[in-house]
């Protein structure tokens, strides 16, 4: 008992960093063994992570419009959210293009062969990805974890619960009630994040050696600090721009980041995220509910902006295209309504750049040469995205007044068991 109380103090971020790190060398010293040894771990804890993420999304976002009704206007919060959302991926593709521009990780490569297992992606219309926003079994929706989907059908629930008042009094007590418990199943699951992420990166180190890697490194390297760049300077300017010390936020969010890192996955981050941008950044609960499973589904700064626009550069440079000012704004433009319009399509990365090199006429075979290293991208990627989920809710939160600048001022890095969130503080003190 006494070692899991020692365990439990170590701040959070530092159990998960070291988690990484331990599994990094597990990967190093097992090699391809270490995939079939600690592969599992992660296995198990992204399985964990997906068990609570539609629960606790379906009853936070009932509870969320029943209680922001009222007292801010959801359509107001919602609008606010959806500028955000693609300011900051006009912002990230901008910067894509240009680290592409600057470094040309496509001058020198040849020889580069496809991924055996790629295939051209088939794009749906914009009318069938309308159409599968709502869904026509609301129970399959939550079983096949469609989260858009459990979005739209929770909201309809929690209006209607409004709609009728006094008569689902109890009802909505009830549903607020399964929304703490959920929370509370989050901070449980969220303790075994330092072993899945051992587990996810020794799998990871094991079965990726560097020969995969060298041939693209360029275009690795150009990834990483055009995300790198994204984060620090675009997110963090804006914070400085609403007053807020981009530190604080960093340090807040740094749990949510790690776990996006370590899994590569929006959806197996939110809960994750969610707790950091309540518990940690003070942002209003019932609008957290709301803000960030919807940026798990649609914000995709890494995978939707950043990554089409650098492959789109990357491409024309390997097959030694020139891009013309007009294929620039192609990209520009794709990328950002892209980015809305495959929410809630697997494969969200290959989507997009598909959509986009569609649009710009390049040729899409280029897609199939970094599809090999697609999982070393995704890390930086999904880490990115899951940031910028996490951003876009603190500056509605400050801009709207639902933001408690004394819980974010402290910023705490930990997201576990103990601990309630900003809405909690504030109703033990009443």
């Amino acid at each position: 008992m006494r070692l899991v109380q020692a365990w439990l103090r170590i701040p959070f971020w530092q159990r998960v960093l070291a988690g990484f790190v331990l599994g990094a060398l597990a990967g190093w010293a097992f090699g391809p063994d270490a995939e079939r040894w600690f592969g599992p771990l992660g296995t198990l804890y992204v399985t964990l992570i997906k068990m609570i993420a539609v629960p606790l999304v379906f009853f936070a976002v009932m509870n969320a419009v029943a209680s922001l009704h009222g007292q801010k206007s959801v359509a107001l919060l919602g609008g606010r959210t959806f500028l955000w959302f693609a300011v900051t991926a006009a912002l990230a593709v901008c910067i894509g293009l240009g680290v592409g521009w600057i470094l040309q990780p496509g001058i020198g490569v040849a020889g580069l062969s496809m991924a055996p297992d790629y295939t051209v992606r088939e794009l749906p219309s914009p009318v069938q990805v309308l159409l599968d926003v709502v869904p026509a079994n609301p129970f399959r929706a939550l079983s096949e974890g469609k989260i858009l989907q459990v979005i739209v059908f929770a909201g309809l629930v929690g209006f209607a619960l409004v709609k009728l008042g006094d008569r689902t009094a109890q009802v909505r007590r009830l549903v607020g009630e399964a929304s703490d418990v959920m929370i509370q199943v989050t901070r449980f699951v969220l303790e075994v994040t330092p072993l899945g992420t051992f587990g996810l990166i020794a799998a990871l180190v094991g079965a990726y050696g560097f020969e995969k890697l060298l041939p693209l490194g360029n275009f690795v390297f150009a990834l990483y600090l055009a995300c790198a760049l994204h984060i620090v300077l675009t997110y963090g300017g804006l914070l400085l721009a609403h007053g807020l010390n981009p530190l604080r936020f960093f340090r807040g969010a740094a749990p949510g980041m790690q776990v996006a890192f370590a899994s590569s996955s929006s959806f197996a981050s939110l809960p994750v995220a969610l707790r950091s941008v309540t518990h940690n950044l003070g942002v209003d609960r019932d609008y957290a509910a709301f803000a960030v499973p919807l940026g798990a589904s649609i914000k995709m700064d890494g995978c939707g902006a950043i990554y089409p626009a650098l492959t789109s550069i990357f491409v024309a440079q390997y097959f030694g295209l020139t891009l013309e000012p007009t294929q620039y704004l192609i990209i520009l433009i794709a990328s950002v309504l892209g980015s809305f319009g495959t929410a809630g399509v697997p494969g969200t990365a290959i989507v997009m750049v598909t959509l986009v090199l569609s649009a710009a006429g390049l040729p899409l075979e280029g897609i199939g040469f970094v599809v090999a290293i697609d999982r070393v991208l995704d890390m930086m990627r999904t880490m990115t995205n899951v940031t910028g989920q996490m951003l876009v809710p603190v500056l509605v939160a400050r801009e709207t007044g639902l933001l408690d600048s004394a819980v974010y001022d402290a910023a705490s890095s930990n997201v576990g068991v103990t601990g309630g969130d900003a809405a909690e503080s504030r109703e033990a003190v009443s």
